[in-house]
């Protein structure tokens, strides 16, 4: 699953910074080989995964019929031939991942920000994957430096994710009389809910999104448009808190601390993971650094929250999965 930070996942460090002053060819290439090997690592991992929920698609079957289908690695340990089937799944979560993270990346070299190269970080979960990070080593200069470092991210992999999502509706298919349920069910959110329903006006032959087997690449889409809403979390050191307090650090520190009650709210009423994410956010690392209240934010950069607040009505999922809250579990 996403991971919490995507632009500024450890405490910024109190040393400033020139325009591109800091960047050393030499060292970026020496520092390149962990991102390199985590990268080769995700590929295996969210090929494993992709070629589970292909093998699935190709029965007509939902993404995840058995709870075998919960553990992909432990799947493709016992049917490596099956892997190469998972490149379209890879190549598309991978995509979206990594073009979030290089909006990040490339408005820092805009700003003179030193930052890392994005780590993509593998992991035994659904997706393979436990979302990307690139490390800021340097202070921000300017609420305006902040708030475009910010909301680089998500735009750059929200739109990513909405070619692949149209291409992952055209290419699923209706589920049959026959298809075994589904063992855990996904939620939509509003982006892919209008693509299908703009694409099945034009294309009779697109199914409806209840009875629709997801092709891999809707389900990479679909993790893609989650990570975009975890990141604009308006808290903490989440894209969404760069954003907030590039705009008003007061009201940033006001919802660092009601976020996370809400959250914990919603884990019991919609999905456990949000119970996680509350407690993230009261960590002390995810307190935001300090950046110089002047110059003020351009009047004219003031509407990047509120494309930053469609970006998370598009993407947001208050349950992504159906019956996955606390109640649901003590029921």
């Amino acid at each position: 699953m996403p991971q919490p930070m995507a632009a500024a996942s450890s405490p910024l460090l109190p040393r400033p910074t020139g325009r591109f002053s800091n960047f050393s060819p030499r060292k970026s290439h020496s520092n390149a080989w962990l991102p390199l090997c985590l990268l080769i690592l995700s590929i295996f991992t969210t090929a494993s995964s992709g070629a589970l929920f292909m093998r699935n698609f190709r029965l007509g079957q939902p993404p995840l019929v058995a709870e075998s289908d919960l553990f992909p690695l432990h799947w493709i340990w016992k049917h490596p031939s099956a892997l190469a089937s998972g490149w379209s799944f890879s190549l598309a979560l991978l995509g979206i991942l990594l073009a979030h993270e290089a909006g990040h990346y490339f408005f820092c070299r805009h700003h003179g920000i030193r930052a890392s190269w994005p780590y993509v970080l593998p992991a035994p979960t659904l997706s393979g994957t436990a979302g990307a990070v690139i490390r800021i080593r340097s202070r921000i200069p300017s609420r305006r430096a902040l708030i475009e470092v910010g909301i680089a991210g998500p735009i750059a992999g929200y739109l990513v994710a909405f070619p692949t999502a149209i291409l992952g509706i055209l290419l699923s298919k209706p589920a049959s009389a026959g298809s075994a349920p589904a063992l855990v069910q996904f939620h939509w959110p509003l982006t892919i809910s209008l693509l299908d329903w703009v694409l099945a006006a034009f294309l009779p032959q697109v199914p409806a999104l209840p009875s629709l087997i997801p092709h891999p690449i809707l389900i990479a889409s679909w993790v893609g448009f989650f990570v975009t809403t975890l990141n604009l979390i308006p808290a903490g050191q989440l894209d969404g808190g760069h954003i907030l307090y590039a705009l008003s650090p007061e009201w940033h520190r006001r919802m660092t601390f009601a976020i996370p009650a809400l959250l914990l709210c919603m884990g019991v009423i919609w999905w456990t993971g949000w119970l996680l994410w509350g407690v993230i956010l009261l960590l002390p690392a995810m307190r935001h650094s300090h950046v110089s209240y002047f110059p003020l934010l351009p009047e004219k950069h003031r509407w990047l929250c509120l494309l930053a607040f469609g970006l998370l009505a598009l993407t947001f999922l208050p349950a992504p999965f159906v019956g996955t809250s606390l109640i649901d579990l003590f029921r």
